[in-house]
């Protein structure tokens, strides 16, 4: 009988986090999901049966300690999702020592400590690790310096992992997410829409307004792509990088002059935001 795979998953409590526990358990996972908010985890362990535990991405301890609670209670690890994220907004020669080393310990440093303690369990069950990362990793956004680096960091970081693990049958692939609905994206389309005197549907609008499909993702489609990447239908997939956006990155920059829609004589266009491609 094949044994039941189990997944960890940090920011567990929101969004694309949560949107992954829902997709996993529905098909059959365990799924134990972590994050520092107790009453989120534990509403989202609620609806989908995951396991909750509280734990710091950029703590050592927690981290050896979510691992070692997940062996104890499921006796295996077979999926790992780095999920938990952070953005402070600034350019390289306006971010603060104290929001750079945010960005760092929860995105790029938290995702290695919990691939730290868990390889040998991974590696055990020939796992599979799934960094969601950003189309920030793939394409630089004005304003975010840090966001953009710690998500790059971290795609590379699954590129390294297979690498050095795939002999081993470890697979690691990062997921890139444009605009996604998600508690993160709602707060900054709300930002944006109060600064521009719109609502904020209008505000999702304007931000997808050059990516090919004309819309956010819901967390749910990127929770699938995620689902995939863990699966054994997705196995001879390693070292990925997937851009999940609807077909942002695709939209070559100096052709949005030529949109009909682009204001002549502008340095703006009617349907462009200037807010940041971010989401997790």
């Amino acid at each position: 009988m094949t044994p039941t795979p189990v997944a960890v998953i940090t920011g567990g409590g929101t969004g694309i986090g949560a949107a992954s526990a829902a997709a996993l358990q529905g098909q059959g996972w365990e799924v134990v999901i972590c994050g520092r908010r107790r009453e989120a985890i534990a509403k989202v362990a609620d609806m989908t049966g995951a396991r909750a535990v509280v734990a710091d991405v950029a703590s050592a301890s927690d981290m050896e300690r979510l691992v070692a609670d997940t062996v104890e209670q499921f006796g295996a690890i077979s999926g790992l999702v780095l999920n938990a994220g952070i953005v402070r907004a600034g350019s390289a020669g306006e971010l603060s020592d104290e929001d750079w080393n945010a960005m760092v310990s929860t995105n790029l440093t938290g995702p290695f400590l919990l691939v730290r303690a868990a390889l040998p369990h991974l590696i055990k069950a020939s796992g599979s690790i799934v960094g969601v990362a950003s189309a920030a990793a793939l394409r630089a956004t004005a304003g975010i310096a840090g966001y953009d680096a710690t998500k790059a960091g971290l795609a590379m970081l699954m590129q390294s992992i297979a690498v050095d693990y795939g002999p081993l049958g470890v697979r690691a692939n990062a997921v890139c997410p444009g605009w996604t609905r998600t508690e993160m994206a709602d707060m900054e389309m709300g930002e944006f829409a109060e600064h521009s005197g719109i609502d904020r549907e209008e505000a999702y609008s304007l931000a997808t307004a050059f990516v090919p499909s004309r819309r956010p993702a819901a967390s749910s489609e990127v929770a699938d792509v995620i689902a995939w990447l863990l699966s054994d239908r997705a196995s001879y997939v390693n070292a990925a990088m997937i851009p999940v956006d609807g077909g942002l990155i695709a939209v070559e920059p100096g052709a949005i002059a030529f949109d009909p829609r682009v204001r002549m004589g502008t340095n703006t266009a009617a349907s462009t935001p200037t807010t940041a491609s971010h989401t997790t």
